[in-house]
C-alpha cells in the first residue's frame, strides 16, 4: 500500500510538471556570419533563461566570438558552426563582437 501511494505521488508531480507552460521552450539561437559581420545584429532572448546559442560561420575565414559582457569567447573556423551557452542572464543588454574583424563585425544580445 505504501509503495503504491508513493508510485502516485510520483506520477502526479510527473503531470504537473509535464503540464507547466514554457518549460519546453526552445533555448536554442542562431547567429550567421557573413561578410564579417553578424546576422542578426541584435539578438532577444528570455531573460533567466540559460540559451544556447549556435554561432554558424559561412565566411571561408575563422572568426572569433568574443564578449566581455557574457564572458565568453570562441574561435569559429571558416564554414563552420560553434555552440555557446550563456546564462541566465539578468535583463539588459550584452555586447558582443568578431575579434578578427572588429570594425564590422558587432552585435548584442538583448535578454527580456
Amino acid at each position: 500500500m505504501k509503495a503504491r501511494s508513493i508510485s502516485l505521488g510520483l506520477f502526479a508531480l510527473l503531470a504537473v510538471g509535464a503540464a507547466l507552460p514554457g518549460q519546453a521552450a526552445d533555448t536554442t539561437y542562431t547567429l550567421v556570419i557573413s561578410g564579417h559581420r553578424f546576422e542578426p545584429q541584435e539578438l532577444t532572448v528570455p531573460a533567466g533563461q540559460r540559451v544556447k546559442l549556435i554561432i554558424d560561420n559561412r565566411d571561408a575565414s575563422a572568426e572569433e566570438f568574443e564578449s566581455h559582457d557574457l564572458r565568453r569567447e570562441k574561435i569559429i573556423p571558416g564554414n563552420s558552426k560553434a555552440t555557446i551557452w550563456v546564462g541566465p542572464l539578468p535583463a539588459g543588454e550584452y555586447r558582443f563582437f568578431g575579434e578578427f574583424h572588429e570594425d564590422t563585425a558587432q552585435g548584442k544580445l538583448i535578454a527580456k
